[in-house]
């Protein structure tokens, strides 16, 4: 089982492990440009200009420059229909000034620019709203605004919300243990947790999301939902539900934070049991085709047809936006209140920074997370959705900004990059909030 494990993560691990990326070459931002490389082109391609699914180099870097572009023509998905709405408008103010604003990376001597910014985190694509205005906009690589990018876990902050909207028109209890809702995971690890543990993180299950650990329950997470191709032998769960039943309990329930994609697979399942529909097309209904957007989106899903809710959510940069957008403006947005904002009130409040604070996220003193979203407690009241590779959907309500970026970064975890990021927003944000 371990040679097995080992091959399900080799793709994975080529993406999280620094040794792994110096064999990558080229490494920087400008040599790992996927458009310069010319993934894909030809008909057909040649075959060392080739991305592949069946040998994981949809993961391998720089291979995922393009392919994180293009992953529902390498992987089953399912439509989240924007439906007949007309598209809402996103009017443009494009300023010329932030590109130059500066700020000091956390732990840091020197400063940076924002446009050093998209650059070093390898950026492919970041939009600036403020007060409901395009700001900036700007697209690197295979990126253009029509083009789908994987918004890998900004995904579960879709699906969290999603389920408070259900909580608040008392469709689920969020004390109620898991089990009522779905019996089968009632000898899980997961049985006896509430809801409100599930959407929190604060679980006790046996689950390791390490990604540079060839045995980490990541691994078999990761074949189980389809991110991975399965190896030769392997006879374990090939859908997200089977796998969830696998999961044992460690610990107690509601003693801290840890952050397990796990859960939110959970979530997915729940939100089908109580609307009788797969999550993704109840997010269609709720969310998507209530916002004007202007493009459908896609979800990758399991061999079963079950949506990825922790991770796979395939969308354009400005309908990500437009997301945002209704998140900071209280749930209403495209002329309608879309999500309650009695939702947007309990999300943006927080939970127990002293429960998050045992995780030990350096980069994150004071954070706390809340229904699948990360909030910085910070005096703007700042909270965001975050995805491996520099995903993210970064709401400050003081300045009434939103930040949505798509990345690619070799580095898996956002905190290798966020004494980048988290300032260059900020920086941004003080600059919109300044008189002109």
């Amino acid at each position: 089982m371990r040679t097995v494990l080992t091959a399900i993560t080799s793709g994975l691990l080529l993406l999280a492990s620094p040794s792994a990326h110096a064999q990558q070459a080229p490494a920087s931002p400008a040599e790992s440009d996927p458009a310069t490389l010319g993934w894909m082109e030809g008909s057909p391609p040649p075959p060392e200009k080739r991305v592949l699914f069946r040998d994981g180099g949809h993961l391998q870097f720089p291979k995922t420059r393009w392919a994180f572009a293009h992953l529902r023509e390498l992987m089953p998905t399912a439509v989240i229909a924007r439906g007949g709405e007309r598209v809402s408008a996103l009017p443009k103010a494009l300023r010329t000034d932030l590109d130059s604003v500066t700020f000091t990376p956390l732990g840091r001597s020197g400063t940076m620019t924002w446009s050093q910014a998209f650059e070093d985190v390898y950026g492919d694509a970041v939009l600036v709203l403020h007060k409901g205005r395009i700001v900036y906009e700007r697209y690197s690589g295979v990126m253009k605004p029509d083009q789908p990018h994987i918004a890998f876990s900004v995904t579960k902050s879709y699906f969290g919300t999603l389920a408070e909207i259900l909580i608040a028109e008392g469709k689920i209890d969020e004390q109620a243990p898991v089990s009522r809702y779905v019996p089968e995971l009632a000898s899980s690890g997961f049985g006896d947790a509430t809801v409100r543990q599930v959407l929190d993180m604060t679980t006790g299950i046996a689950f390791s999301e390490d990604y540079t650990d060839p045995n980490a329950d990541i691994a078999r997470f990761s074949l189980a939902v389809g991110a991975v191709p399965a190896p030769r032998g392997y006879t374990g769960p090939l859908s997200a539900y089977d796998y969830l039943l696998t999961i044992a309990k460690k610990g107690s329930h509601g003693e801290g934070f840890t952050y397990r994609s796990a859960n939110t697979e959970v979530i997915g399942w729940i939100i089908a049991r109580v609307t009788g529909k797969r999550a993704h097309e109840v997010m269609s209904e709720r969310i998507w085709s209530q916002i004007g957007a202007e493009h459908d989106g896609a979800i990758l899903v399991d061999s079963a047809g079950a949506p990825f809710t922790a991770g796979g959510l395939n969308l354009t940069l400005r309908d990500m936006a437009r997301f945002g957008e209704t998140m900071r403006l209280g749930g209403r947005f495209n002329g309608r209140q879309v999500v309650p904002a009695s939702v947007i009130a309990k999300i943006r409040e927080g939970a127990g920074k002293a429960d998050f604070a045992k995780a030990g996220y350096r980069t994150l003193p004071g954070w706390s997370y809340k229904s699948q979203w990360w909030v910085s407690h910070n005096a703007h009241g700042a909270y965001m959705a975050r995805g491996i590779h520099g995903q993210a959907i970064y709401i400050d309500p003081a300045a009434e900004m939103v930040i949505a970026r798509f990345a690619s970064n070799p580095q898996a975890s956002n905190v290798r990059f966020d004494d980048i990021s988290l300032p260059a927003y900020h920086a941004v944000a003080e600059r919109l909030m300044a008189k002109r």
